[in-house]
């Protein structure tokens, strides 16, 4: 399996003196899934009443892998919603390159919160301000009884007062690199990994 770190394809295109290290592995990210199942279950007394909701685009496919996780666990079916925030977010028009559009898939929650424990699925948490954004919507969107929050990595950062409730690992990295997550890419390569500028980039 090639790892985006070297593949010079269509998993990740690195810019010229960029520096990249995997720091966990397939494996890895299977056993925090369903590490993060089973204490969503426990905490939750069950499955009933669960909804899961990922942000685009990561955090979509990491709350798909809960949900089977929670079946596999519990025979239950838990409903997952899609969520993009570009409309949500207090920088629209602020971030580099210009305004974004929101992502093609859109919102897609075919399934009313109000009432419902909510899993707020995403793949890299740090400054908290993309999570505010998601909180923001799907208050729009229902009253659910509860929203608790997964992170498959925290690197801390935060510039929000949020908190998870459940997360794969803290990691800690330099203010200059980033977090990457890659979920079944074109070679099916499942991995976390930091990107960085080399010194004197």
């Amino acid at each position: 399996m090639i790892s985006a770190c070297t593949d010079r394809g269509d998993l990740v295109i690195l810019q010229l003196m960029t520096k990249c290290r995997q720091i966990f592995d397939a494996a890895w990210i299977r056993r925090a899934t369903n590490r993060i199942a089973q204490q969503v279950l426990e905490l939750n007394g069950g499955a009933g009443g669960l909804v899961m909701v990922g942000l685009h685009t990561h955090g979509v496919s990491i709350a798909r892998r809960l949900a089977a996780a929670v079946k596999q666990l519990e025979g239950s079916e838990v409903p997952v919603g899609t969520m993009d925030i570009t409309l949500y977010r207090d920088d629209v028009g602020m971030r580099p390159g210009g305004p974004h559009l929101p992502a093609p898939e859109g919102t897609d929650i075919p399934f009313d919160i109000t009432g419902k424990t909510v899993i707020l699925v995403d793949d890299v948490l740090n400054t908290g301000r993309s999570i505010r954004a998601a909180l923001d919507e799907l208050v729009d969107l229902g009253r659910p009884e509860k929203i608790q929050l997964v992170g498959l990595i925290d690197r801390g950062g935060r510039q929000l007062p949020i908190r998870p409730d459940f997360i794969g690992r803290k990691v800690t990295i330099d203010d200059d690199e980033k977090i990457v997550v890659h979920l079944g890419g074109p070679e099916g390569t499942d991995e976390v990994v930091v990107t960085g500028k080399e010194s004197g980039a």
